[in-house]
């Protein structure tokens, strides 16, 4: 049986390690989905049920909530259980929100339904690239982890399309926008269940029979005995504790961790993807118009992210972050004038908030969550990208809450220019501390903090 595939154990398959990533990036999917989907729906909820600036906040902010319960228990659950089993429970409760949010009778259904499913997001927003970093190859982990960002933007595309799709249908319209999610929850929950564990799950498990037959499926013999001495050596400088993050080396990668995780969400980008139909429309646009604006938005923003997939291990993460955050503030500045000055007659909204959704695509999207992915160690990755990735949530949860507030009690102009100011907090943070992770292996990047 050894020499029945004699390539596949001496170089390993790329096509495996490809296959599997997309196959957990499906929770980047039903990450993007189930956020998305609320900007068609937010306009019908707020006539169905009445919704005032602050109610429709938490309508759309009660997944965010959801998040960070879901991200704060993830990592702990997954370290002691596994990345795969966590997966498949977040998969079942995306499926339980996508029923619940469709036939709720109440406000407060909605709002239960929707954490349910932010539990899910939560989980999956955390564990899915982190476990597409542990089984990835060093040279191409970049291009892999950015499938995660990739399927995201996939996803609210998604989202997008079949809001515009489903708005004609009648006063049932939200409620079939969000039973639609099903589909992809149960595809999700059906092709995880062949998927392996990651392989330095096992490896801290003692299951390293296991371990080894898996990296010698993704990268050969040579690669999976190298990466299997490695992990272990790693694995037997660590304590576990989480107490460890705030040893002298690792206080900063905590730091950048959490940092990255804030700055993604307070550069306002889900002002957009959640709430693009309603910027549309104070620009002028019609409801239906700002529907396909929005699906416009989701089309710019997945072919960004593609190039952000082609350029994340040639450029490296830092070029990248210092380049999107700049085009970023800058065209939230020009995006802010636009409103100042009532340009709605021209395409210029339309244009700086393409450009900005492109600037963020390409950077702030994918690489904050390949940098949360690899800088921590081995053992306590994931409770310590739980950490990081609540705050995340958090964020996005508080910027989500206070858009329509902003917009409404003060104006569009200011909101989009305090977004743009913080674009440019994130560009000198990136410039001065985020250090260069490309072509380094997870045990490299480690030692490089604890030396």
């Amino acid at each position: 049986m050894q020499n029945q595939h004699p390539s596949l154990e001496e170089h390993g398959s790329l096509a495996y390690v490809y296959l599997i990533s997309i196959i957990a990036a499906i929770g980047g999917i039903l990450f993007g989905y189930d956020t998305a989907v609320i900007a068609g729906a937010i306009g019908f909820l707020k006539t169905h049920f009445a919704l005032d600036a602050v109610r429709e906040g938490w309508a759309v902010g009660a997944v965010l909530v959801g998040c960070v319960f879901g991200a704060s228990f993830a990592g702990m659950l997954s370290d002691r259980f596994g990345r795969k089993m966590i997966l498949i429970f977040s998969a079942l409760l995306f499926i339980l929100s996508a029923i619940g949010s469709a036939v709720p009778r109440t406000l407060s259904e909605f709002v239960a339904a929707r954490f349910i499913g932010g539990l899910g997001v939560g989980a999956a927003s955390m564990l899915s690239p982190l476990y597409i970093a542990e089984i990835s190859p060093a040279s191409i982990r970049g291009r892999l982890v950015s499938l995660n960002q990739f399927a995201i933007i996939s996803g609210i595309l998604l989202a997008y399309i079949a809001d515009w799709l489903l708005v004609g249908i009648g006063p049932t319209n939200w409620r079939w926008m969000f039973a639609s999610e099903t589909l992809p929850a149960v595809i999700f929950l059906f092709f995880l269940i062949p998927v392996p564990e990651s392989p330095r799950w096992m490896i801290k498990q003692g299951k390293d029979h296991e371990a080894l037959a898996t990296l010698t499926r993704i990268g050969g013999k040579r690669h999976a005995e190298q990466e299997m001495r490695e992990i272990k050596e790693t694995i037997a400088l660590e304590t576990g504790s989480l107490s460890q993050l705030f040893q002298p080396g690792l206080r900063i990668a905590l730091l950048i961790g959490v940092a990255l995780a804030i700055l993604q969400q307070v550069t306002g980008i889900n002002t957009v993807l959640y709430y693009a139909p309603r910027i549309f429309e104070h620009a002028g646009y019609a409801q239906l118009d700002s529907l396909l604006m929005a699906v416009i938005v989701g089309v710019v923003n997945l072919l960004f992210t593609i190039v952000a997939l082609w350029l994340i291990d040639k450029l490296g993460r830092k070029a990248l972050l210092l380049i999107g955050s700049a085009g970023m503030g800058l065209f939230f500045f020009l995006s802010g004038c636009a409103f100042h000055f009532e340009l709605y007659e021209g395409p210029w909204i339309l244009i700086f908030i393409l450009l900005y959704v492109g600037s963020f695509a390409m950077s702030m999207g994918p690489v904050v969550w390949v940098v949360m992915s690899e800088i921590f160690p081995t053992r306590i990755r994931g409770r310590a990208m739980s950490i990081a990735t609540v705050f995340l949530w958090i964020s996005c949860f508080l910027v989500s809450l206070t858009f329509p507030i902003l917009v409404d009690h003060i104006s569009d102009s200011f909101t989009f220019w305090l977004y743009a100011s913080m674009c440019v907090v994130t560009f000198f943070f990136v410039l001065l501390i985020v250090p260069e992770t490309k072509g380094k292996t997870l045990e490299e990047i480690e030692k490089g903090w604890l030396t």
